[in-house]
């Protein structure tokens, strides 16, 4: 059976939105709890796919996970070993399970890690997650159906510079640091929020953790690590991504939950384009304000700086801004591929190998084409969408939702993996959606 989503797009949403727990923070904090000996609670977590994988993986792993009305529920007491047949049926196409390797190591000795899936927007190498597992002292065998580590003595501290400040490698560093022999040193570590909120979960376990102000991290190991109560950090893509949605289809959007400031960037930025927005209490408001949106020169970054994951939804806006519009993607290389889509609806959007705005990134001279022009505003029309990736398929909702006419959009589960309940939010926000099974 699969689903597609038809949507009658042309009028605003309107209405009241909660966002979820972070979906960049839930999964990993649940590979955390693999590292206690006791009972960790987790609250406001979201319903989407990378829970139940990891969920399905750490139940393999002899952890209990259990769900109430509050959150999650997880024993790590009696860690087991796993069949291999059985992980790699659970791994579905999720990245998260390489941030198993730190735990199980310690936790068993030995761990085996399945191919990786994830979204297709450019290149995610797992190598140095593996060069650094071998700095810590795993000995580590690749074979067809994923890769073998073993942990001959305990794990010992070391020190690594990353050549890029990767949130996945400054993860895998931090899970397996906290239980090491002796200091870890981390160099140009990323910074996002979500792994400040893993540095507070691991603290809270009993790690001991020091950031320091030029993206250094120092890890002392200790000897057991118990149990956490932690809630989630609001996600901050999603309610990014209602806030694009919000403008692009002219309307106005309260985001329970959504919190300024880990959004700062992104709220200087929605306001030079000419969106409005409220902060209070329990959330904020974005809406259009009435007339013109303005063109603006964006470029990605590491936080702080303007998130990769905030520019894909944020492009369907400035398809209706006047003039042109320079968008620079310096994290990940095919990022700008769901482009050609927008321009069968209507868009104008041209795509460059060139560092268009700022000083030359990593991509420089590898003729990847991570920088765009988008010319507007653009009257967009409906059209037939093959969803590429998390953030790409919600972008096309949106400008299904902002396009005059029907819009078919398929490949609807990838959207699921990190936006919970979206369907029953578009009805919330007076969507004309309706899903089709056949």
């Amino acid at each position: 059976m699969t689903q597609r989503l038809m949507v009658h797009g042309g009028s605003p949403l309107e209405g009241e939105v909660r966002v979820s727990g972070a979906k960049n923070l839930v999964p990993k904090a649940m590979v955390a709890a693999l590292l206690g000996q006791g009972i960790s609670h987790l609250t406001n977590i979201p319903d989407i796919r990378d829970i139940h994988v990891v969920s399905g993986l750490l139940q393999l792993h002899g952890v209990t996970v259990h769900q109430d009305n509050s959150g999650l529920i997880l024993d790590a007491s009696h860690v087991k070993n796993a069949n291999v047949e059985d992980i790699v049926g659970h791994a579905g196409s999720s990245r998260i399970p390489i941030l198993f390797s730190g735990p199980l190591l310690h936790r068993l000795g030995h761990a085996f890690i399945p191919g990786l899936g994830g979204c297709d927007i450019g290149g995610r190498p797992t190598d140095f997650h593996f060069e650094v597992l071998r700095q810590f002292g795993a000995t580590i065998e690749n074979h067809p159906q994923g890769t073998y580590l073993v942990a001959p003595q305990r794990l010992r501290g070391t020190k690594i510079e990353l050549p890029y400040p990767s949130v996945g490698a400054t993860e895998q560093v931090l899970l397996t640091a906290v239980l090491a022999e002796g200091v870890t040193e981390l160099r140009n570590a990323a910074i996002e929020p979500e792994i400040v909120d893993l540095i507070c979960v691991l603290q809270k376990m009993g790690a001991i953790i020091t950031r320091d102000a030029d993206r250094t991290i120092l890890i002392t190991g200790v000897d057991e690590l118990n149990g956490y109560n932690h809630r989630a950090l609001p996600d901050r893509l999603e309610a990014a991504s209602w806030a694009c949605a919000a403008l692009a289809t002219k309307g106005d959007i309260y985001v329970r939950g959504a919190r300024q400031l880990e959004m700062m960037t992104f709220l200087n930025t929605f306001r030079k384009v000419g969106g409005a927005f409220e902060v209070d209490d329990e959330g904020i408001r974005f809406w259009h304000p009435g007339g013109e949106l303005k063109a603006i020169a964006l470029e990605t970054d590491v936080h702080p700086g303007f998130q990769t994951d905030w520019q894909q939804p944020l492009v369907v806006a400035l398809t209706q801004a006047t003039g042109l519009s320079v968008v620079h993607e310096t994290v990940y290389e095919s990022r700008l591929g769901f482009t050609g889509a927008l321009n069968q609806m209507g868009a104008h959007i041209q795509l460059y190998s060139e560092c268009l705005t700022g000083s030359p990134c990593r991509f420089e001279r590898q003729n990847h084409t991570h920088s765009a022009v988008v010319s507007g505003p653009s009257k967009l029309t409906g059209g037939e969408l093959h969803v590429p990736d998390l953030r790409g398929g919600f972008a096309y909702l949106i400008a299904a939702l902002a396009a005059k006419g029907t819009s078919t959009l398929h490949g609807i589960d990838l959207i699921n993996r990190g936006y919970e309940n979206f369907m029953e939010k578009l009805r919330d926000l007076g969507a004309d959606a309706e899903m089709i099974t056949s």
